[in-house]
């Protein structure tokens, strides 16, 4: 259940087990925190729930000078749905949330909001709009409104620190395999297949359309891809992440998704694309002909990666 502000909150959500953060990703630092959240949850017998902002904090503070993101707010809800968390708790961050000192968004959002009996948090979690708020004060806290507070240690993963920005770094480079490692997963964006131009179609390379609704992407480049269907079906493609320097310099990332032997009509259609190899960098092109044979460049490299992919298997 995906509860949207506090004002949404009802007696019924009252009595739970909480923990915070933006769980961008959903890696398995993140899958560590939240087993620790179902077994308080279990222990205490009363729902887990997860509480978010939207936008993010760094995005209010930054805007699009802010990190990518990782996954959009329906994945995460999605994924935390899949890890047994029974309520999302989505909060505005505006001007008045960040205004909150640390003292009073536990006694405004957690006791008289959630009424929680239990939160859960990471080694590193800081909030209030000093930064004063801490796992010590926490406790303090806690024992004066009544609710257990315990932390989680870093998860090292071969030594590595799992957190979502080291995975932001390895898309970037393209390190698919070392990312899939900290996700615990490989690396996917979800999303409804839109109209576009119609350009891909023109250029003999007719593609399916996915409006990123994020400033930035974690990805920009031309992949080797694998998409699913909601039926569960699987085809091989190519894709390109980017702003289309070349057509139009769009203000936001576009992805566009080209599948191999592919005919059918999917306008509407929810897909979710997997990342396995980079082919090169977004580039503009001179003419639309350059870029029509770069296309077809791109679709027989992609196809040698999948051969060569089958051939070890």
């Amino acid at each position: 259940m995906l509860i949207r502000g506090l004002h949404n909150l009802r007696p019924w959500h009252r009595g739970c087990v909480a923990t915070i953060g933006s769980f961008d990703g959903v890696h398995l630092g993140h899958q560590a925190i939240l087993k620790q959240l179902l077994d308080a949850a279990n222990s205490h017998q009363l729902p887990a729930v997860v509480i978010l902002f939207e936008p993010q904090p760094h995005e209010f503070f930054a805007g699009d000078k802010a990190p990518a993101r990782l996954m959009r707010l329906r994945e995460k809800v999605q994924a935390l749905r899949a890890a047994g968390v029974q309520r999302v708790l989505c909060l505005h961050f505006n001007q008045h949330l960040r205004s909150l000192s640390a003292e009073a968004f536990v006694e405004q959002i957690l006791v008289q909001g959630l009424g929680i009996r239990h939160l859960v948090v990471g080694d590193d979690f800081r909030f209030g709009c000093d930064r004063r708020g801490d796992f010590a004060l926490l406790q303090t806290l806690g024992d004066e409104y009544g609710f257990a507070v315990t932390d989680t240690c870093t998860l090292q993963i071969d030594g590595e620190r799992a957190s979502s920005t080291r995975i932001r770094q390895l898309l970037e480079q393209g390190d698919f395999a070392h990312a899939q490692k900290l996700l615990g997963k490989p690396y996917e964006i979800s999303g409804r297949v839109v109209y576009g131009k119609q350009l891909g179609r023109q250029l003999g390379v007719p593609t399916a359309n996915v409006q990123l609704r994020r400033y930035r992407s974690p990805l920009q480049g031309v992949f080797a891809v694998l998409v699913r269907f909601a039926d569960g079906s699987l085809h091989q493609g190519v894709a390109n992440v980017g702003l289309r320097p070349t057509v139009s310099g769009d203000r936001k990332p576009l992805l566009e998704v080209h599948l191999f032997d592919f005919s059918r009509m999917v306008y509407g259609a929810v897909i979710q694309v997997r990342f396995l190899y980079k082919l090169r960098d977004e580039q503009k092109f001179a003419s639309l002909d350059a870029l029509r044979a770069q296309l077809q460049n791109d679709i027989a490299q992609a196809k040698t990666y999948f051969q060569s992919q089958q051939a070890e298997s």
